[in-house]
């Protein structure tokens, strides 16, 4: 079998395919073979059962070195998007049609994009090269370059992190003295998990003890030493309010380092505008500006941690956009005094909740923000690569880590994934929707898609049960929910909910309700916010990187015309094309394609390496 290694974009190498009747048997250009094209491999190889005789039917084609060029831009993607249509050639200047080609004419018949998916679980691929963007995003804030001065280098910057609360007692690792090499392959010897002198019992009758040394990769890790004692409602409060604490936290920072620059005497700009009413005001605005780059990291426990980079700039009226020195009098140490105040003294309570009349108190943990100092020249507590390539790990990251994985959940599917009486996680995603309400058009009495449980008795720890009878509807099913109910009770939410969205204006809920959002994030245990965020001028943004990564494959596969920087292009390429599907056709061309990313990868590391011998 031959393969052609072509430059890839990142690693991956898990095969995804969607299987079905019409796709078993691809249909590529001259795919009948007759007698003046002998097949070169037995017909049956393309309808085996076997994905060796399958792969061998397709690498034994005569077109199969232009299906693999035609796959190289999505070879290493577990899933990519199938796209069929036209690709018309227009004149800039009058509009007229130059040249129009089908995708009918391509092998397979369709363009194949990567997936473009950020987590890690669903497209290694994908995610590696996302993880490569964040981390040239993130560390493009602390060193500049591409756009970005490099005088940032020599801005103060610090890189907290801030923890949530406790709410139950769980299963940890600690390991006091680290002497691996590398955290991630750690192999040293932990402390007992909870090793107690008295035996407590609590309420529930668990004892609250444990003396294992648990290992990394422990199961036990993360969940709670009594599930019944473990508060979830409040957890999945914390997380949906958790983006509403960080946003509190960032002007409690802002306003310590303005009464603090006052106290130094640092004078400020005043600045004149219209408002709204037509009259001239005036403001005073700081000289200095405060930049935030952050990562969210979901724990074991099913909580955010969240880890962050705050960068001090200058700022003055004339240039709003401009990255300025900041101003003298202000340096790390006030950053890291600003970040402990606000981390001590920012809380707030949420709305009333029917569960709870007087509301969530939601602050931050208990053992305070670990804040340490970002330095270039490796002087300070750590370097701006470690902090970029530490929050650019995150960004692929989500829930996997709980052992919960699935797409957004509704009245269908939430029976399947929550359970008052399950594991940590379901009972976490339980709290979700049973605190949660439902959307503004839809009627208090729609169902919470729980209800459809309560006529079953036996075990639920999965989604299929013994036979039971449904006292409902009477339907005798193996399924935890009975789909009989489900079926009827999705049916009446879909029509009320057309007949409510035409009476009622949707209003925008306010911050502090809790209620508001945990449904719709139930599947990432209550926390709705991005996985990476930035201010606006921190760094440049990932749309920059990916247009700069198209103009620099255009130079690579430059074709007949080619336009010089600054010029307008004579000709406009305008794509007519629509999804028709994702995956790969077969296993088989997952596996070919998959191989020839693999073999790609192994050719680019060996030349990067011979280079860097050859420098040495």
């Amino acid at each position: 079998m031959s393969v052609v290694p072509e430059a890839t974009t990142a690693s991956g190498t898990a095969p995804s395919a969607q299987a079905s009747p019409q796709n078993l048997l691809p249909t590529p250009t001259n795919s009948h073979p007759s007698a003046a094209n002998p097949p070169a491999a037995p017909v049956w190889y393309w309808r085996s059962a076997d994905l060796h005789q399958q792969a061998i039917a397709r690498a034994a084609r005569d077109d199969y070195p232009a299906w693999l060029t035609h796959v190289k831009a999505a070879s290493a993607c577990t899933r990519p998007v199938r796209l069929a249509g036209t690709i018309a050639t227009i004149e800039a200047a009058t509009g007229r049609l130059l040249a129009e080609r089908s995708t009918a004419d391509m092998p397979d018949g369709v363009i194949y994009k990567p997936c473009g998916n950020r987590r890690e679980s669903v497209c290694p691929a994908c995610s590696k090269l996302y993880q490569n963007d964040a981390y040239q995003i993130l560390r493009t804030g602390l060193i500049g370059g591409k756009g970005v001065p490099e005088q940032v280098a020599h801005h103060p910057a610090v890189f907290p992190t801030f923890t949530a609360p406790g709410f139950g007692e769980v299963h940890t690792r600690v390991v006091k003295r680290h002497t691996c090499a590398r955290r991630k392959d750690c192999d040293c010897r932990p402390e007992p998990c909870h090793a107690r002198r008295d035996l407590s019992v609590c309420s529930h009758g668990v004892r609250l003890v444990c003396y294992a040394r648990h290992s990394g990769d422990d199961p036990r890790l993360g969940t709670p030493l009594c599930l019944d004692c473990y508060d979830y409602g409040t957890q999945a409060v914390w997380n949906v309010m958790a983006g509403e604490l960080w946003r509190r936290t960032t002007i409690a920072i802002n306003r310590y380092i303005r009464r603090l620059a006052r106290q130094r005497g640092i004078p400020e700009f005043r600045i004149y505008y219209i408002d709204k009413h037509g009259k001239q005001r005036s403001r005073l605005v700081p000289p200095w500006r405060l930049s935030f780059g952050k990562a969210a990291e979901m724990q074991r426990r099913g909580v955010v941690h969240f880890h962050a980079i705050i960068r001090l700039d200058g700022y003055h009226p004339d240039t709003p956009d401009s990255v300025l020195p900041p101003p003298a009098g202000l340096d790390a140490a006030d950053l890291v005094a600003a970040i402990d105040h606000a981390a001590t003294t920012v809380h707030f309570t949420t709305d009333p909740h029917p569960a709870k009349r007087e509301g969530w108190a939601i602050r931050w943990g208990d053992k305070g923000v670990l804040t340490k100092v970002i330095t270039v020249a490796a002087d300070g507590d750590v370097t701006d690569t470690q902090v970029a390539a530490y929050l650019a790990k995150y960004a692929t990251k989500s829930t996997e880590i709980t052992g919960h994985a699935s797409a957004r959940l509704d009245i269908d599917t939430i029976g399947l994934h929550a359970n008052p009486h399950g594991s940590h996680t379901e009972r976490l995603i339980n709290a979700c929707w049973r605190l949660g309400r439902a959307p503004q058009h839809l009627s208090p009495d729609h169902g919470d898609g729980l209800r459809t449980l309560r006529g079953y008795q036996g075990p639920l720890d999965g989604p299929f049960a013994q036979p039971w009878r449904c006292p409902a509807c009477g339907t005798r099913t193996h399924l935890r929910v009975c789909p009989t109910c489900s079926a009827h009770t999705a049916a009446d939410d879909r029509a009320t909910t057309a007949a409510l969205k035409q009476q009622q204006p949707v209003q925008r809920p306010r911050a502090t309700d809790p209620a508001a959002r945990l449904r719709r994030w139930a599947h990432m245990l209550g926390f709705g916010g991005h996985f990476l965020t930035k201010s606006r001028r921190y760094s440049l943004t990932f749309a920059i990187l990916r247009g700069s990564r198209v103009e620099f494959r255009r130079q690579q596969s430059a074709g007949p015309e080619t336009t010089e920087p600054g010029e307008q292009p004579t000709t406009l390429v305008v794509n007519f094309l629509q999804f028709v599907g994702s995956g790969w056709r077969t296993a088989a061309d997952a596996m070919l394609a998959n191989t020839s990313a693999a073999m790609a990868r192994e050719h680019q590391e060996a030349a990067r390496a011979y280079l860097a011998t050859a420098a040495a």
